[in-house]
């Protein structure tokens, strides 16, 4: 069973002298960003400037500075770019500024589990993972709630590591929810393997997979989509807020009994099967070296599957009826 941290367990006494970097403000950046400075805690934004996110930086208040110049200034320093930058930017701006005593702290262990960035052992290094996005870490906390985080401890230079990473935690509001311990390796790997599995990979192919047998089989598209991914939003919501078998309380018995009857059809043994390669794959360090390998070769497999996802059928009717539907705007 997880260690599970609230508000009673972190203190702000260990960081409210400390300065604490933001390095990227993105949706994540801007969501930690603006609650820990909302918490009474010193926050430094680094950003691009001449970028979008530069221009809400200043809007929110901040003076963004480039990543060095945040690094050299910050006790404590998150990395919150894409996870294919962040081994650049640090031995770029932030490997030298970060002196013994720092924090390098984390909301993905990638680069830390894959050794793309490999600290000095005299700083903490740890990470502090919101599991939502930026945008909800935010209304969360304006809302006098918070998201569940987790919290793991790769280096305890200074002895203090957990009850800083805590106190960051507690910045952002995840103590109102509850932080999970867990480690760099369960992080990163489990994160991997759902989006690939399940959430991302996994529904997006299902989804596609049934809207093409229906159109193929003679249906409209635009019935098609409704019932292959629009719909799917009403489902997930349910199993968001009720768990699995509360979905299916929630639905006809007609659906429950077609869930039970055929849904081991489509996910079978062989697909479990291929589950667990990927999963293989992810854990031996193959996935990595071949995300690391495409960036640095200009990303010609992911251009062009983006090109050609952008141009199923799916796309163009879900732009039209989507027109329809003025509530999601």
């Amino acid at each position: 069973m997880a260690k599970i941290y609230y508000d009673n367990d972190a203190s702000f006494d260990v960081i409210k002298d400390k300065t604490i970097a933001i390095i990227g403000y993105g949706i994540q950046g801007r969501g930690q960003a603006l609650n820990l400075r909302d918490s009474g805690l010193k926050v430094v934004v680094s950003e691009m400037e001449g970028t979008p996110n530069f221009k809400q930086a200043l809007e929110d208040g901040f003076a963004p500075v480039d990543a060095k110049t945040a690094a050299k200034q910050s006790d404590i320093i998150q990395i919150l770019t894409q996870d294919h930058v962040q081994a650049d930017v640090y031995k770029k701006d932030i490997k030298k500024n970060l002196k013994p005593g720092k924090s390098l702290v984390f909301s993905h262990g990638f680069n830390i589990h894959f050794k793309q960035i490999v600290p000095s052992s005299d700083v903490d290094v740890f990470m502090v993972a919101p599991k939502g996005p930026g945008a909800l870490v935010r209304s969360q906390y304006v809302e006098g709630k918070g998201v569940p985080c987790l919290v793991a401890i790769h280096q305890d230079a200074t002895g203090n590591a957990l009850k800083i990473a805590l106190a960051y935690a507690k910045g952002i509001g995840g103590t109102r929810a509850g932080v999970l311990e867990t480690t760099f390796k369960e992080e990163t790997e489990t994160d991997l393997f759902g989006e690939q599995a399940v959430l991302c990979g996994g529904v997006s192919e299902l989804v596609k997979a049934g809207y093409d047998t229906l159109v193929e089989a003679g249906y409209q598209p635009e019935i098609a989509y409704f019932e292959c991914l629009h719909e799917l939003k009403l489902i997930t919501d349910l199993i968001y807020a009720h768990g699995i078998q509360g979905m299916r309380k929630r639905v006809s018995d007609t659906a429950e009994y077609g869930d039970f009857s055929r849904g081991k059809r489509v996910i079978n043994d062989k697909t479990r099967k291929i589950m667990k390669k990927m999963l293989t794959e992810i854990q031996s360090g193959k996935f990595a070296k071949e995300w690391i390998r495409e960036n640095k070769k200009g990303r010609l497999n992911f251009n062009q599957w983006r090109k050609e996802a952008d141009e199923h059928p799916i796309e163009k009717i879900g732009v039209q009826l989507r027109q329809m539907m003025p509530w999601m705007k």
